[in-house]
């Protein structure tokens, strides 16, 4: 996922609306299957200049635990010469682990 929004458009050149909007998509993706954030086991985060990444870690911490809390899965850091879209500072991939479909939850006539 990168900063884009629901039209494909990048959010802005600021690094961390980028990297909050690419969260949020990895977030709005694990919902849709069903999930839930802290069913997130992976992420890799590419960058395209980690000294900016560096510079907004704050920033950057501030919109990871709005979005994930306190949930910290297995995470890499990478610096790459350049995304496929041009104006992307950043692209988030990430795996989750969904519980199987209806896993933890009372069964039709079971008693409360």
């Amino acid at each position: 996922m990168i900063g884009w929004d629901e039209k494909e458009q990048i959010v802005g050149d600021s690094f961390v609306a980028q990297f909050r909007q690419a969260l949020g998509n990895v977030c709005d993706v694990v919902r849709a299957a069903g999930g839930r954030p802290e069913h997130v086991v992976s992420l890799t985060i590419y960058v395209t200049d980690k000294r900016e990444y560096i510079a907004a870690l704050t920033e950057v911490g501030q919109a990871y635990r709005a979005l994930l809390g306190r949930h910290y899965p297995a995470m890499a850091l990478l610096e790459v010469k350049g995304l496929l879209e041009d104006r992307a500072k950043v692209e988030i991939q990430a795996l989750a682990v969904l519980p199987p479909s209806g896993a933890g939850e009372p069964t039709e006539g079971a008693a409360s």
